[in-house]
């Protein structure tokens, strides 16, 4: 799976241990600018099976740069649900899920291009 890839949900769950919880724009995680940055992703995943998982990400310490004034946008997450509560993953590891377990990624949004007119 990759952050380009759009592999639908029944395909998914068809093929693989897995039921989707959520697959939704992120709202709000573009930055501001005369042209706002697009809104990143909301995919989260539960296991079935006990399994592995590695994660390879970016930009998950600060997001995407603005230009010409716009605004950076929101950086990315990822999070593990076990046990009843959300913890932080790091943006690149190896761990092993247990079934029940919830991944959650949510895509960081795009810099905001340009410096928004002020109203005076």
């Amino acid at each position: 799976m990759t952050n380009t890839a759009n592999t639908s949900i029944e395909v998914l769950e068809m093929h693989y241990p897995l039921r989707i919880r959520c697959y939704a724009i992120r709202p709000e995680s573009g930055g501001n600018g005369k042209s706002r940055g697009g809104d990143g992703l909301i995919r989260e995943w539960e296991v079935l099976e006990d399994c592995s998982l590695s994660l390879l990400s970016e930009r998950r310490l600060s997001g995407p740069v603005g230009m010409l004034g716009g605004e950076a946008g929101k950086a990315g997450k990822n999070l593990l649900w076990r046990d009843g509560t959300w913890r932080a993953l790091p943006s690149k590891c190896d761990i092993q899920l247990k079934s029940g377990d919830r991944l959650r990624v949510e895509t960081p949004g795009g810099g905001g291009y340009g410096e928004l007119e002020r109203v005076v």
